[in-house]
């Protein structure tokens, strides 16, 4: 009896030790994949970061383009275009479980810090649509300019910026009361913006600027304080947690430029497929993915050697990447 006691019990414990084995390997992979919106294939390529290889390809809407991961990494969001929708993915499931409405030609999308409110921004419509995420339900529809292509929500949570292509402006979002506070005129046809970890300052790239710039503006006024010139086209910007460096990918020039951030000058020009428009850094920073949307691929870039070590191929025409955080 005394044995069969206790060969219940290693049983019962091996058990244990396999599911919490699949568990936190199954959350540890997850958090080792890159997800890509390809808008003409309509579909999300999930890659994984070790292999720098695509282990899975999702069907979302039509033409996805912005894409979003929850803080907790269990859940990807996709703008369709043509869909007027979200597509909400299960990371661990690969596959959408739930699709919502967004509001007319969603493009860029950015989540708040809790991962409770998405802002998705409607580039036909002139708005920004705000979901709440436990019920997919719509929140607020706010009236931007025209055209708007991205948002980011700032350090603290407190404000949001949208680019507006065709008028040429930011337009500054209360995330509490839901509104625009301010606007901010830049160069012509603003696309990606990142701000700086302390939130002092925001960087925008204005595509038809000629010739490209990278705009610096000082958050607490809503004022431009540097244009920087760069590149043919720049499209998406990130900077490094530390502040210390920008990254920007160029449509035309086919390059990442990389922007010292203190005095704000190109240090480097690192050569990437055609038509690179968005971008994500792994969350340790060592590497950084590139959408080359006219090579259906996406560039891996080893921040330290500062090249190119990987090209992945994805969909047809990749427009933005996401990595967990």
């Amino acid at each position: 009896m005394m044995r069969k006691t206790v060969y219940q019990s290693c049983l019962v414990l091996v058990i244990a030790l396999l599911w919490l084995f699949a568990h936190t390997s199954s959350a540890a992979s997850a958090g080792l994949m890159a997800y890509a919106t390809n808008e003409k294939s309509d579909d999300v390529s999930v890659m994984d970061t070790t292999t720098n290889t695509v282990i899975r390809t999702i069907p979302v809407g039509k033409r996805p383009r912005g894409v979003a991961i929850s803080p907790d990494g269990e859940h990807a969001y996709i703008s369709n275009g043509n869909s007027d929708s979200i597509s909400v993915i299960e990371t661990a499931a690969g596959k959408v479980v739930e699709t919502w409405p967004a509001g007319v030609d969603p493009e860029g999308v950015a989540l708040s810090s809790d991962g409770a409110r998405l802002y998705a921004v409607n580039e036909n419509g002139g708005t920004v649509t705000v979901i709440n995420t436990k019920t997919g339900t719509v929140m607020a529809t706010i009236e931007v300019q025209v055209e708007p292509e991205s948002i980011v929500i700032s350090p603290n949570g407190k404000i949001a910026y949208v680019s507006n292509e065709t008028s040429s402006t930011i337009s500054v979002i209360d995330t509490s009361a839901l509104k625009v506070v301010a606007t901010i005129p830049v160069a012509k046809n603003p696309r990606g913006i990142a701000f700086s970890p302390d939130g002092k300052y925001a960087y925008v790239a204005s595509e038809q600027a000629e010739p490209g710039v990278l705009s610096v503006i000082e958050v607490a006024r809503h004022r431009v304080i540097k244009r920087v010139p760069v590149g043919e086209r720049p499209v998406g910007v990130v900077m490094t947690r530390d502040g210390r460096r920008l990254y920007v990918a160029h449509g035309r020039s086919n390059a990442v430029y990389v922007i010292d951030a203190r005095t704000m000058t190109i240090t480097k020009k690192i050569p990437v497929g055609q038509r690179a428009w968005y971008l994500a850094f792994t969350s340790d920073e060592s590497r950084l993915y590139v959408a080359c949307g006219r090579s259906d691929a996406v560039s891996v870039i080893d921040v330290a050697t500062e090249k190119v070590i990987a090209t992945v191929p994805v969909g047809k025409m990749p427009f933005a990447v996401a990595i967990p955080k």
